[in-house]
């Protein structure tokens, strides 16, 4: 299919170089858009001027919650190029996810042809400063005015794009995790594996619950005995734990980050022993108390690496490597930024090279 192009006449001021920019706050001047409709397939991939939505109160994304979404980067290379970072993954996820919502799949490579030409419309939107970058949110609705329980006949595929700096306002510093020991965000053969509204909707409390503490993020237990270690609310976590880096395996209540797999094959790359195996809060509570947890990091797109500084679980407090960065979860940040940004080789190459 051709992607017809409409540009804006009203362009919007971009973000001055320094500026503060946030977290998907700001977007840029134009949007990807493609529909859906049974019996027709995918048609209309278009390019057009960023705005508002027309739905009508009846359309089934509103009522029964079926959408889902990604989360993906453009950078400013070293070279003045921009460079998408392993984008084919995000689409096959994004595939995956439509399988589990019951949307229909998408031609990836069509999107990504699309996602290309819309940063290449708006490539001036992309940031120039260290540590920032262009957001993308892929995502898909459906539209159906029907209120009925049924997958949807109609649905809207979009891509929005907006100039950002880091998830975390405290950049690399480690963050404080509070282990959720009530509430549950996902079980085996439920959607946590999907990338969909509903799982981030379910999470809200916990994570209110942590804000009020004063905790960055919510560390989810496992949904049928809240023992095992499952994911973090924006991220996959890694512990270091001697000479080990064990990793929550994928069983189908956890997200498998595109962030995580890269980590765990430049862990390996590096000769480290690298476990995706189930890890219980008992386990870990029990190794640091021995001193053989050295680090914890959490591993996702807004935020790259983030390392983990307290985990709170009860009256626990699990302090790691002092409450600092470790040097691995310094080193893998360092590789995957450099690879991300161009300033180190990619030697599996994972980067797309958008505009030279």
């Amino acid at each position: 299919m051709k992607i017809r192009v409409g540009l804006t006449k009203t362009p919007k001021a971009k973000p001055a170089p320094g500026q503060k920019l946030g977290f998907g706050r700001i977007f840029s001047d134009h949007m990807f858009v493609m529909n859906y409709k049974t019996g027709k397939g995918w048609y209309d991939p278009r390019i057009v001027p960023y705005g508002e939505l027309s739905l009508s109160p009846a359309a089934m994304c509103l009522h029964y919650g079926q959408t889902v979404f990604e989360g993906m980067k453009a950078y400013y290379g070293e070279k003045g190029e921009i460079r998408l970072f392993r984008p084919d993954q995000n689409f096959a996820r994004l595939n995956n996810s439509n399988r589990r919502l019951t949307i229909p799949h998408i031609d990836e490579e069509l999107c990504l042809e699309g996602l290309k030409k819309l940063i290449q419309v708006d490539k001036d939107w992309v940031p120039h400063d260290q540590g920032s970058s262009l957001y993308i949110r892929p995502f898909i609705i459906a539209t159906d005015p029907m209120l009925g329980v049924r997958p949807g006949d109609e649905y809207l595929f979009l891509i929005i794009t907006s100039p950002s700096g880091a998830y975390y306002e405290s950049g690399l510093a480690p963050v404080k995790i509070y282990v959720e020991s009530n509430y549950v965000r996902a079980v085996r053969g439920g959607t946590g594996m999907a990338k969909t509204g509903g799982n981030y909707a379910a999470s809200l409390i916990a994570q209110d619950e942590a804000h009020k503490q004063n905790y960055s993020q919510v560390l989810w237990l496992d949904g049928v005995e809240q023992k095992y270690i499952e994911e973090v609310g924006a991220m996959n976590v890694f512990f270091v734990l001697d000479g080990e880096v064990v990793t929550p395996e994928l069983h189908g209540s956890i997200l498998p980050g595109i962030t995580r797999s890269s980590s765990i094959q430049l862990l390996r790359d590096w000769g480290l022993n690298v476990s995706e195996r189930r890890i219980s809060i008992e386990e870990l509570d029990k190794a640091n108390d021995e001193g053989r947890v050295l680090e914890a990091f959490g591993t996702g797109t807004a935020a790259v690496i983030s390392p983990i500084g307290e985990l709170r679980w009860g009256e626990k407090k699990m302090i790691f490597h002092g409450g600092s960065i470790g040097q691995l979860t310094q080193r893998l940040y360092d590789t995957l930024t450099g690879i991300q940004y161009g300033r180190l080789p990619d030697p599996h190459g994972w980067s797309v090279v958008v505009t030279e």
